[in-house]
């Protein structure tokens, strides 16, 4: 059978200014970074759903029922806001569930959730991310940092293989270096088989009858350049976490 995942995140749309002398004029773009990690993901047999930041908000499930149609559930560089503020609770004041204790529920009773860094995942630029507290951080491997987590390495820094661990069975032990991360504090029940600087790369736990993980960098540029994205092992690195995640 094939596994389900629903990736939420990597979108983004920027307003730009143009000023030339007396006159100035304005355009946008919209843009995407999921294209690496869902080829990585659709290559090793998965069906990706991709839900951008901007249609997440409402389009994100509000039931059990609708999450468990998905195997596993990857945030990456999405606030916790998009989810807390659907468009009937910011622009009507009505009440709505609250997905970020259903996605709790949703790990707890044996669902996959990873969380992979950026500026609005883990807490992010200027601490905007959020996620240090909700519900989510029940279920993840690390503790969120309550300020502006982004550890930004303009010259490179170099994950660190510590140990062995299923999600990276087969990896080799040099990897490519990264332009920043997002600095969290591994919990005591966390495996942390990859470090960056002493803080966790990647880690995994075990939440009742389900499993996390946190990916403290991100998946597409900038933090991670075209070295980590065309890695030969890139591919590899995204089965083995998700075939982890969701081994019953």
């Amino acid at each position: 059978m094939i596994k389900k995942i629903l990736l939420a995140g990597e979108s983004w749309m920027s307003y730009t200014t143009h000023v030339k002398g007396f006159d100035s004029f304005y355009t946008s773009t919209y843009e995407t970074g999921e294209k690496w990690l869902k080829k990585a993901l659709e290559k090793a047999g998965y069906e990706v759903t991709f839900l951008p930041n901007h249609l997440a908000s409402d389009g994100f499930p509000f039931t059990m029922e609708e999450l468990k149609q998905y195997d596993g559930v990857i945030l990456s560089d999405i606030g916790a806001n998009t989810l807390l503020l659907p468009a009937a609770t910011f622009a009507q004041s009505r009440k709505m569930p609250d997905r970020s204790k259903l996605i709790r529920d949703y790990v707890l009773d044996g669902g996959a959730l990873l969380m992979i860094g950026g500026y609005l995942t883990f807490s992010g630029v200027d601490a905007k991310g959020k996620w240090h507290d909700t519900a989510v951080q029940e279920v993840l491997p690390v503790e969120v940092l309550t300020v502006d987590d982004r550890m930004e390495h303009c010259d490179g820094a170099k994950p660190v293989v510590k140990e062995g661990h299923k999600a990276i069975s087969g990896m080799p032990s040099d990897w490519p270096e990264v332009l920043g991360y997002n600095k969290t504090v591994a919990k005591p029940e966390a495996m942390v088989p990859v470090t960056i600087e002493e803080d966790p790369f990647l880690a995994l736990g075990f939440y009742g009858k389900g499993r996390s993980a946190a990916f403290t960098t991100d998946c597409a540029p900038h933090w991670a350049p075209p070295e980590f994205c065309e890695w030969e092992y890139y591919d590899q690195l995204w089965k083995g976490i998700l075939d982890w995640l969701t081994e019953k």
